[in-house]
């Protein structure tokens, strides 16, 4: 079904205006969200998509609507997937808590430019040669191969991205609030802010390889290959805050998008072969295989992801491994006085912080040894503790 230039025009607006009042309203004043503020605005921006996906729906029929919300929750579970990286990023370059948001918009709005340009030469490849589905769907199964690894989201891991940025564009040693440039020494120099928006923005072109792919295995109307791709990055931000200390306990969602992406590989490959004109494969000629339809793969996908995040949440193993790490990860948190200046914010970082250690004392012996480098574990704590001393003697020898 072809889609009139007008309804294009309307919905690239549409997308333009919702990303420039995130940025005005939202991210322009530097601020840390509560978890009430993005609960609210992740379920707004959900309610967007899923309110677009019923339009698509009435006006566009049943196919384009089912083909919709396929590549929406597709590419929302892998935009999830993605904040484990974004995570570990900004955690490398220490980003004050504050600055994030700005951090993630950029990260967001260079995503959409990116994954734009990857789905017109899709588009296009598609058009020209229809053996582009079998490049398409090998990718998808090597990615999901690579999802299988064990440590395919290790917090102690940098990137390749992150390693040149750092090697490459050598900055100053700290944040001045939010700028790119700053002076030192009476010299212009960058700072890590710019550093941190050039790793996320390389990240973004790399995740783009993988999750384009993805899209175009469920439907090659670009019209729905963009929208539902767009609307996915709506209310990353908001996400990111919302369950950043949920994210450790999703252990099993890597093995289910390694499910989803090697089943949607295994599709391109299927239609690729009954679309074939190679010469090498039945002398040209088209195979006769079975095709998945779209109502088929949306409830692989739902079925797969519902699985996963289930496992998760009620695995012993998955509730240990968060306690450790959000232990971890608040105690340097606290302890670096540039993340977050707010005396309320690092409050809650310390009670959570506690919350965390109560239930590591709970766990089971055989789930402490999820616990790397002990001695180096306990002694963060400690100083975490020792810092919260003294910053309360401080605090009542002013009052």
């Amino acid at each position: 079904m072809e889609v009139p230039a007008y309804v294009w025009t309307l919905t690239i607006v549409g997308i333009i205006g919702l990303l420039a009042f995130d940025f005005f309203f939202h991210v322009r004043k530097a601020h840390t969200p509560s978890l009430k503020e993005s609960a609210v605005w992740s379920a707004i921006y959900v309610g967007i998509a899923v309110l677009f996906g019923l339009g698509v729906l009435v006006f566009g029929g049943s196919t384009m609507g089912t083909e919709y919300f396929a590549g929406y929750i597709t590419e929302k579970a892998l935009s999830v997937d993605n904040l484990f990286v974004f995570l570990i990023i900004m955690a490398s370059f220490r980003v004050p808590r504050a600055d994030q948001q700005k951090v993630l918009l950029f990260g967001i709005v260079f995503s959409l430019i990116a994954r734009t340009g990857f789905i017109l030469l899709g588009a296009a490849l598609i058009n020209s040669f229809a053996w582009v589905f079998y490049i398409f769907g090998l990718i998808l199964l090597i990615t999901a191969g690579n999802l299988l690894k064990p440590d395919s989201h290790d917090d102690d891991s940098e990137g390749l991205v992150v390693r040149l940025a750092k090697k490459f564009l050598p900055a100053s040693e700290h944040y001045d609030g939010d700028k790119l440039f700053t002076v030192e020494n009476g010299k212009r120099v960058l700072t890590p802010m710019l550093l941190v928006m050039v790793a996320i923005g390389g990240t973004d072109i790399l995740f783009a390889l993988d999750s384009i792919p993805a899209i175009f295995g469920l439907t090659q109307n670009v019209f729905i290959v963009f929208t539902a791709t767009a609307f996915s990055l709506m209310g990353l931000r908001q996400l990111f805050f919302l369950i950043d200390g949920l994210l450790d306990r999703l252990i099993f969602l890597s093995y289910g998008l390694a499910v989803i992406l090697g089943f949607i590989g295994v599709k391109l490959i299927l239609h690729a072969l009954h679309e074939n004109t190679l010469p090498f494969i039945n002398d040209g000629e088209h195979v006769n295989v079975v095709e998945v339809s779209t109502g088929v793969s949306l409830s692989v996908i739902l079925g797969v992801l519902v699985i996963t995040v289930l496992a998760s949440i009620f695995s012993p193993k998955g509730k240990a491994k968060n306690a450790v790490s959000g232990a971890r990860r608040h105690a340097i948190e606290y302890l670096d006085l540039n993340y977050e200046t707010d005396m309320n914010e690092r409050d809650k970082i310390f009670a959570a912080m506690c919350r965390e250690e109560d239930q590591i004392r709970k766990l089971p012996e055989k789930y402490k040894r999820l616990i790397r480098n002990e001695t180096e574990f306990l002694g963060l704590l400690r100083k975490a503790h020792d810092a919260h001393d003294k910053a309360q003697v401080r605090a009542a020898a002013e009052s």
